[in-house]
């Protein structure tokens, strides 16, 4: 029996720009690391736990409040969607886990660069798998972003895993969502309710151990956690719903915005040392966002 299409509520086929959620997102991510020096002292792998949990019962709250709950029924009777939300949930999982990691192990330049890259893997993937089409001028933003994002391979060779393992599971993480007939916040509260019991697993392995757990530990630890998963839903939303009303490759132009921040924040709130090729990086990388822009302003306004 053919199955019937899942609506999706929160305008997924509607006409609507998705710039203001794209920023949105990638600003309150661009700050993320400022949060993270709140509960530093949680292990990476429990606090991955504790946002997983604490982002089910918001998005949850969010869904009553917007009556989506027949857009997760429907969801969850198609098998296809759920298999596509599985895949899609244990690629942010592990770009979660490797983000904090080196975030708190002092490797926020490399978390950078994850995202430097990360819009490149849009690029290649968007006109790769979606047929999208990319300008003379678009594809000499993305030579020159290239170039810069070369210039920083050469000289992190030793942290590489970290950048590549957050530009690709975030970068596929997106193409999921893209690809998937749900909404963007049933489609999250589907993927976290997904990595909860192995989250409440892992947050139990901790409890028990010598330490304790990090949850109430302290008045002010705890609130930083509980916090957690505000960060985790908001900017995920407001993902979700920027990728399926945008083109995919220049989605990812905007995502610098992100790693940019966090550029700024490892020289100056973490200490991390800019050499000249980490500099010469950043010159190019933003004068190709700068070209890019400028393209898709300048074909706007030849359609007006």
């Amino acid at each position: 029996m053919k199955q019937a299409p899942i609506p999706a509520s929160d305008g997924a086929t509607a006409p609507r720009s998705g710039l203001p959620a794209a920023l949105g997102a990638y600003l309150i991510w661009g700050f993320l690391p400022i949060y993270l020096i709140l509960v530093k002292t949680v292990p990476a792998v429990e606090f991955v736990a504790w946002r997983i949990i604490w982002t089910v019962p918001i998005c949850l709250v969010i869904v009553a409040f917007r009556k989506q709950g027949p857009e997760i029924r429907a969801a969850l009777r198609n098998w296809r969607v759920m298999m596509t939300l599985s895949a899609s949930a244990i690629l942010i999982a592990v770009n979660w886990l490797v983000y904090i990691w080196a975030v708190q192990d002092g490797h926020v330049l490399a978390a950078s660069l994850g995202y430097y890259i990360n819009p490149l893997v849009n690029v290649l993937l968007g006109t790769a798998l979606l047929g999208e089409k990319l300008s003379k001028r678009q594809w000499l933003a993305v030579g020159i972003a290239g170039v810069g994002v070369a210039l920083l391979l050469g000289g992190a060779l030793t942290t590489l895993w970290i950048s590549l393992t957050l530009a690709l599971s975030f970068g596929c993480y997106g193409l999921l969502r893209k690809q998937v007939a749900v909404g963007a916040l049933p489609g999250l509260t589907i993927e976290s309710t997904i990595l909860l019991v192995p989250a409440a697993a892992i947050a139990a392995v901790y409890a028990s151990g010598p330490a304790g757990s990090a949850f109430g530990q302290s008045a002010g630890l705890t609130v930083a956690i509980l916090f957690g998963g505000v960060v985790t839903a908001v900017p995920l939303l407001l993902f979700a719903i920027a990728a399926r009303r945008m083109d995919y490759s220049s989605l990812g132009f905007f995502q610098f915005i992100a790693p940019t921040i966090v550029f700024f924040l490892g020289i100056f709130v973490f200490g991390e040392a800019l050499n000249p090729v980490q500099l010469a990086c950043f010159v190019l990388i933003w004068t190709a966002v700068a070209l890019f822009v400028w393209d898709i302003i300048a074909r706007r306004e030849k359609r007006a």
